[in-house]
């Protein structure tokens, strides 16, 4: 192990500077959406129900949106490489061509989810909470636009090396986030006591926020406009379009096979119980958070990836991937020992005893699973990085429907194991899908001619 770190020492300090800032952002994120869901789980009244229609807003929410975020993401290491090309037009087209794919993609994806929201009875789940996952889905659903604007921009950004940019949008608009909740959900001051729908107007303001601040800050610092300023030709813009959509969207349907199988899961709870549903959410929302950074080390180590393909090394190329794969691994070995350790402390701000108890299972599962979740996560982006995205769509369809969903069926209700079967289904899944995404880069590099 030793000598393993000393081999990629220069590799591992350089995706970890780079990566830091895009965890940091990731994790910023994801706190938003716990930050929510704690602060809807300490309510008086209604805290459980209020759990349950959230987990199903999301769960709609982020199932389809994910496919416009990462399709989004492959912005990155194109910008990579276009920097180590020295290429500054095709920077400055990137930026043009991914607001453009933001913009569509944000439509498409808002109209998906309302299409989906109001045809809510296929899925089977408690009717009594039915209009309030509804009227809370439409709420979180009109910020889909500002929310991949933003995105485009952080790929922009990220792809040119300044990570720092979005990390600090994004940790301002988790404390307005948090200040927004406090006021709007229990109706503090002047403000009425709106419970889960004010924990969905206080992320609206938070995602306009962090598109407005990302707008100003790129059109206006001089680290920017040797980029923008470079000359151009607009029909290149939507060559560039196509080729974003081309390679995005099936990397962005890549995340909706795996958030969909969690989605699945979230609908099984629902077959249970509510208090089911509930424990799924609050254990989901600290399993989520380590997901998220471990796209964020999928992220540097793409636009490593990607400045390797631009620098035409082969080496470069495997010794960056290699260096963000034992990154994610080291993380997730760490976060896995935390949940394993202090699931009750991680399950207990919730008041329902029985929800607190189901969560604290559940939580050790994730705890379980993170090692699976992290390699597959980074072999994705790092894949992204030279831009192989069909054969790594086919593994994610096989790893998490034709493995993980089928099992956390027949484990949660054949055999009866209930919560605990759908969380080992899910754990499967994820062995599968890291198992075959990591032996692809290898495969794929090994065979790639520059």
């Amino acid at each position: 192990m030793k000598n393993l770190f000393k081999n990629y020492q220069s590799d591992l300090i350089a995706t970890y500077r780079l990566s830091l800032p895009i965890i940091a952002g990731q994790l910023g994120i994801m706190i938003m959406g716990l930050a929510d869901t704690i602060q809807v789980g300490r309510m008086d009244k209604g805290a459980v129900e209020s759990l349950a229609a959230a987990a199903d807003a999301n769960g709609i929410s982020i199932n389809i949106s994910i496919i416009g975020y990462i399709c989004l993401q492959i912005v990155s290491p194109m910008v990579a490489q276009a920097k180590a090309e020295n290429d500054l037009a095709k920077c400055n087209l990137l930026l043009r061509a991914s607001l453009w794919v933001a913009v569509l993609m944000g439509i498409i994806c808002a109209g998906l989810v309302v299409a989906f929201g109001l045809n809510m009875e296929i899925l089977d789940q408690p009717k009594q909470i039915r209009g309030l996952t509804q009227n809370y889905l439409w709420i979180i659903t009109a910020s889909t636009v500002f929310s991949f604007l933003f995105s485009a921009f952080k790929s922009f950004t990220d792809g040119l090396s300044y990570t720092k940019v979005a990390m600090n949008i994004t940790w301002t608009a988790l404390l307005l986030n948090v200040i927004l909740n406090y006021f709007l959900i229990n109706g503090i001051w002047i403000f009425p006591e709106l419970g889960l729908y004010g924990a969905g107007y206080a992320t609206f303001i938070a995602r306009v926020y962090m598109f407005l601040a990302i707008t100003y800050y790129v059109f206006g610092s001089e680290k920017f406009k040797e980029y923008l300023g470079a000359k151009i030709h607009e029909n290149e813009i939507y060559k560039l379009i196509k080729n974003i959509l081309k390679v995005g969207v099936p990397s962005g349907f890549q995340g909706f096979f795996e958030i969909a199988a969690f989605y699945g899961a979230v609908v099984m709870m629902g077959w249970i119980s509510i208090e089911h549903k509930a424990a799924h959410q609050v254990a989901i929302g600290f399993v989520s958070l380590t997901y998220m950074a471990a796209t964020g080390i999928a992220t540097a180590g793409g636009i490593r990836v990607g400045a390797g393909v631009g620098e035409r090394s082969l080496t470069a190329i495997l010794r960056a991937g290699t260096a963000a794969l034992l990154m994610g691994v080291g993380f997730m070995g760490v976060c896995g020992i935390l949940m394993l350790t202090f699931n009750d402390f991680f399950a207990s701000y919730v008041k329902d005893e029985g929800v607190i108890l189901l969560a604290a299972q559940l939580i050790i599962w994730g705890g379980i699973f993170q090692l699976f979740d992290g390699v597959q996560a980074v072999s994705l982006g790092i894949l992204r990085g030279v831009q192989d995205v069909n054969v790594p769509t086919l593994i994610t369809i096989f790893a998490y429907w034709g493995v993980g969903l089928p099992l956390c069926y027949v484990l949660g209700f054949i055999y009866d194991l209930k919560h605990i079967g759908i969380w080992i289904g899910l754990t499967l899944s994820l062995f599968a899908s890291a198992s075959l995404l990591s032996w692809r880069f290898y495969n794929k590099v090994g065979k790639m001619k520059l």
